[in-house]
């Protein structure tokens, strides 16, 4: 089966690709996606996101990276996914994404499939990271290398 893992990666951490190596493991294709919404201030630009999970899931031949707006189930469907992969740190994640994956069947026409975050990483958010970033702290235990080195660019 062909997964889809979307999401807003704005910063990817340690997480997202502790999720998509796992993913890598368990079907034999999954794109991973960035969700564009206008109405978001981005921390990172889109380009810049796609490039760094594009280092990411390098290592992992049956992974790719795109980019969409709209309906993710429209987007899955249109790409050949039969489920949408997502991460679950905690009971409120379980929460929020059961509500989720009941519109996405229902009114999507398309599944989830859900993976434990691994405990080394389920304290991990992008929200996270960008605090730690606006604080001055060094993230590199949060966010893979390609990251850590986009952080430290000058202009990020």
């Amino acid at each position: 089966m062909h997964v889809l893992f979307p999401g807003s990666f704005d910063p990817p951490h340690l997480g997202h690709a502790d999720l998509i190596a796992r993913a890598a493991s368990l079907f034999p294709r999954v794109t991973v996606a960035v969700a564009i919404n206008p109405e978001k201030k981005a921390f990172l630009p889109l380009a810049r996101r796609l490039d760094l999970l594009r280092a990411i899931v390098a290592p992992h031949a049956n992974v790719d990276v795109a980019s969409y707006d709209g309906s993710t189930a429209a987007f899955a469907r249109g790409r050949g996914c039969g489920a949408l992969l997502r991460g679950l740190r905690d009971g409120r994640d379980l929460t929020y994404e059961a509500g989720m994956a009941a519109v996405n069947r229902d009114a999507g026409g398309i599944d989830s499939v859900f993976l434990v975050t691994a405990p080394a990483v389920a304290h991990l958010s992008s929200q996270l990271v960008r605090s730690a970033v606006a604080a001055g702290m060094d993230v590199a235990a949060l966010v893979p290398p390609a990251v850590v080195a986009a952080l430290r660019a000058p202009g990020a």
